[in-house]
């Protein structure tokens, strides 16, 4: 069993015993915590209000259960938007003007996953010192209770995907008629998750008539590795070259993440989801600028620069780019995860959004998404981890790298990124796993490979060392 505590939230393995797992004890435990930590930012000023929403993993309303009776024996109002996507919690969160709000989703991670996801009043991840104060109180257990006639109010909204879906077709960037005239078919993986809800909602109201839907029924029994992989997605692949179809969409079970299939049943790259994304966004914005993570391909600083703006590369994790994106005023960023943040909706992922930009990209751009992908700078990212044991100095690890490699350009804001001309190797500590991140990229797959190689030889040199 695991429980990880991180600026990423409070994210475990359902069962096992207390602080081994996310049980029923952490759950309420980390929800005191945030809700006391809410309570106190909020000095009493209003009434507290809290967003929550869940993706459709089996021990979603559990979790869901013990949250809500949480916050309501905190005299915090619960508003409960059911089964949702983490950016229509995120955008909730504002625009039913609450103090902040919980998604209850371990986003890729397999079914026996859930976690705690902590959003601000800004409806956008908490801070990495917000997240430490809300964990000194989990530890202090320093809880006080409201009495009965001060326990919040429990209400459901289960309409908010709609005004999140509204507010992607009144974006300058969304083309509903160019859409409905270029005559889609579409394949959606919805990995028995909320997309199966959220996806085919938004693609009706694009105006597509011809869509196929696999793994759709949201029983958060994941047909298969919820993250939208490239191995993982063979099903999808199969159906869009059987189906005839123009693109294939996958989502990972909160609908943060998005990656495409092109009509000959290749992959488009979730590396080149934000690049195609941030394309057209920046057609419409001359020299905007873009940020993306450490880890990210090259290809967007590239499409950046040709329009003339400026990319910056943030630490991983979504509140490290958003932080940034506001610091450059960049139009658009994200991850190469699939991961899409465009500022004019909200600072958070959203593949919703992503669909729609990318539709109305493919839609005027007239060929197919193969053609489309083939108009990009052609990079190979290899993504690679080695396991950890509880006997290895991770920061030893990572400076006896950096040393090895000092003459070439390093950076240290997150792990350590050591370029070689166009190319790079990224290594970081996961903030999700037990494992060290070994990302590397170049204009070949074969090198890109050998560059991870040659890396994880270093290292495991240095740790027999």
């Amino acid at each position: 069993m695991t429980l990880i505590k991180s600026i990423s939230g409070i994210r475990g393995t359902i069962g096992g015993k207390p602080d081994q797992g996310l049980t029923p004890v952490d759950a309420v435990k980390y929800a005191s915590a945030y809700g006391t930590w809410l309570l106190g930012s909020n000095k009493g000023t209003k009434k507290s209000k809290v967003v929550i929403g869940r993706d459709a993993r089996l021990s979603g309303q559990m979790v869901s259960n013990l949250v809500s009776a949480t916050l309501i024996g905190l005299g915090i109002d619960v508003i409960d938007l059911g089964l949702s996507t983490t950016p229509t919690v995120e955008m909730a969160v504002t625009e039913l003007s609450a103090q902040g709000g919980i998604i209850l989703t371990a986003s890729h991670n397999p079914k026996q996953w859930n976690a705690l996801k902590l959003l601000n009043e800004k409806g956008e991840f908490i801070s990495e010192q917000i997240g430490q104060e809300i964990l000194k109180l989990a530890e202090a257990a320093d809880f006080n209770f409201a009495e009965v006639n001060n326990l919040g109010k429990y209400t459901v909204n289960t309409d908010f995907l709609n005004t999140h879906i509204e507010k992607i077709l009144a974006l300058p960037y969304v083309d509903v008629k160019a859409i409905q005239k270029a005559d889609f078919t579409i394949v959606v993986d919805a990995i028995n998750s909320s997309g199966g809800i959220a996806v085919p909602q938004l693609l009706e109201k694009l105006g597509v008539k011809k869509i196929k839907v696999i793994h759709g029924e949201p029983t958060g029994d994941f047909a298969h590795n919820p993250e939208p992989l490239p191995a993982h997605l063979s099903d999808l692949s199969n159906t869009v070259k059987k189906q005839k179809a123009h693109l294939g969409i996958s989502v990972d079970p909160d609908v943060d993440r998005l990656a495409f299939v092109c009509e000959d049943g290749e992959m488009f790259g979730e590396e080149y989801t934000l690049v195609a994304v941030a394309d057209y966004v920046l057609k419409h914005n001359k020299k905007g600028n873009t940020v993306s993570n450490l880890s990210s391909t090259r290809a967007l600083r590239d499409v950046t620069e040709a329009q003339g703006g400026k990319y910056s590369a943030s630490a991983v994790g979504e509140v490290n780019v958003v932080n940034m994106m506001k610091e450059t005023k960049a139009v658009i960023g994200g991850e190469g995860n699939g991961g899409i943040i465009l500022p004019e909706l909200h600072y958070g992922r959203d593949a919703l959004v992503g669909i729609a930009i990318f539709l109305t990209h493919l839609a005027k751009y007239g060929k197919s998404a193969s053609m489309l992908r083939s108009s990009y700078p052609g990079y190979f990212i290899s993504k690679n981890k080695i396991e950890l044991t509880p006997e290895i100095n991770v920061d030893k690890v990572l400076n006896a790298v950096k040393t090895k490699y000092k003459k070439q350009p390093v950076n240290t804001i997150d792990g350590v990124k050591i370029e070689f001309g166009k190319e790079w190797v990224h290594l970081r500590k996961s903030n999700t796993e037990p494992i060290i991140r070994i990302y590397s990229e170049s204009e070949t797959e074969a090198t890109a490979d050998n560059l991870a190689k040659k890396i994880i030889s270093d290292i495991k040199e240095i740790i027999r060392s």
